[in-house]
């Protein structure tokens, strides 16, 4: 079977590579080609990658609480370009200062977002969706 691509990075201006590179580690050890963009990565970036790559998915990280400016208009941009149906994954610190997890979930959902992860939700369980999404056993 194919490895599936999977397209991630630290969206806007947000510098936090960390996490980034545990995200990295992570899927290439559960067997999927991952495209790291690294930090700093603008929604064009993201959408150049998937095109060129036929990505399967994209994750998106945000730690710095601008996650939700940073994504507005994400879906839009990849059904354009003509990702349409690309499940798109998001997860972090999403938003500035405390806010009800379901609300800030329903707002990403409502951009057209696939998942949303609270901050400090492992990658593991980020990765069952992914597998459920893509139909990996």
């Amino acid at each position: 079977m194919d490895k599936k691509t999977i397209v991630i990075g630290v969206i806007g201006a947000d510098a936090h590579a960390v996490g980034n590179k545990i995200i990295d580690l992570t899927l290439t050890n559960h067997g999927f080609k991952v495209v790291n963009l690294g930090v700093m990565v603008s929604q064009e970036e993201f959408i150049e990658a998937a095109t060129e790559t036929n990505a399967d998915a994209i994750l998106v990280s945000s730690l710095y609480g601008h996650g939700e400016i940073d994504c507005m208009g994400l879906r839009q941009k990849c059904d354009e370009a003509g990702l349409v149906g690309l499940p798109l994954f998001v997860g972090g610190n999403l938003v500035v200062g405390k806010q009800e997890f379901e609300d800030v979930k329903q707002r990403f959902l409502n951009m057209g977002f696939d998942f949303v992860y609270p901050p400090s939700t492992p990658i593991e369980n980020t990765i069952v969706d992914i597998k459920k999404t893509l139909g990996i056993d």
